[in-house]
């Protein structure tokens, strides 16, 4: 019963901010193109978004563990609010902040949580090791629900009721609020270690050059998630003009993304055993 409690604790914050996330991905490319802006223009405004993940990403442990994981999720919470409100605007810059506050967000919200959860697990509660997988296991498939749902949620807001494509970014914000309140209600405060801001890129980076099979795994890695990333930039222009309602696709897809990770666990497990020795 104290570890249901305390996944309950967990999940009150990490499902509503996984709401807010996937309600923003149907409608990012049409409030852009809404705004009457050109595709070049829009491939900055998705570059600036990528890039500012990935370089604040390898400052986000390092800044996590001194500010508190707590607080983090707090910010987290703060400026992904922020980043919505900034999609109000059409001014182009004032959309390319946006675009940057959201980069760091998305690296808070796959830091700050997990690292606080894990901590708590082990170190405050002293729960076997083996069932921190049971709850991240949980965790993906309640993921995958929330984003076949909110992709149903963004349409029924943007397309049905007609306010908009903004409307899903401004439906996001309670959730944001949800989850950075319970994180301050329901949460204790917890540190990491102090690390330089470059340690865990030092570590990778050594890592992909002492072991051939890591470098081959990452490069395999980053090119399928390259194709991943251009999909995600053309699907929007290649159905829109066809009158698809996007909300409903990006179900469709989230449904499909679900469904494969159900045949690999299938695939995989002691009835087929189709993964290699």
């Amino acid at each position: 019963p104290a570890f249901r409690r305390f996944q309950r604790a967990y999940y009150s914050v990490y499902f509503p901010a996984l709401a807010a996330d996937w309600l923003q991905g149907p409608f990012l490319y049409k409030l852009y193109q809404h705004y009457g802006f050109l595709e070049g223009q829009i491939v900055v405004l998705y570059v600036c978004g990528f890039a500012s993940s990935v370089l604040l990403g390898s400052f986000c442990p390092p800044l996590v563990d001194t500010l508190g994981r707590r607080k983090s999720c707090v910010l987290f919470a703060s400026t992904y609010a922020l980043s919505c409100l900034l999609k109000l605007s059409r001014d182009y810059l004032v959309l390319v902040v946006g675009r940057f506050v959201g980069g760091l967000s998305s690296a808070l919200l796959f830091s700050a949580l997990e690292e606080w959860y894990v901590h708590e697990h082990v170190a405050r509660h002293d729960f076997p090791q083996e069932w921190i997988q049971v709850t991240f296991s949980r965790a993906a498939f309640w993921n995958s629900v929330i984003a076949v749902g909110a992709g149903g949620a963004s349409e029924f807001f943007a397309d049905w009721l007609g306010l908009g494509p903004v409307a899903p970014f401004m439906v996001s914000i309670p959730f944001l609020v949800l989850s950075g309140g319970f994180a301050v209600r329901s949460w204790e405060e917890n540190y990491g270690k102090k690390r330089a801001p470059c340690g865990p890129c030092g570590e990778g980076l050594r890592c992909l050059l002492a072991d051939r099979r890591i470098l081959l795994l990452g490069t395999i890695q980053a090119l399928f998630e390259s194709i991943i990333y251009i999909f995600i930039f053309l699907w929007t222009p290649v159905l829109d003009p066809h009158g698809a309602p996007l909300g409903i696709v990006f179900s469709a897809f989230m449904a499909s993304s679900m469904l494969g990770s159900s045949l690999y666990r299938l695939a995989v497990s002691r009835r087929y055993h189709l993964q290699p020795t």
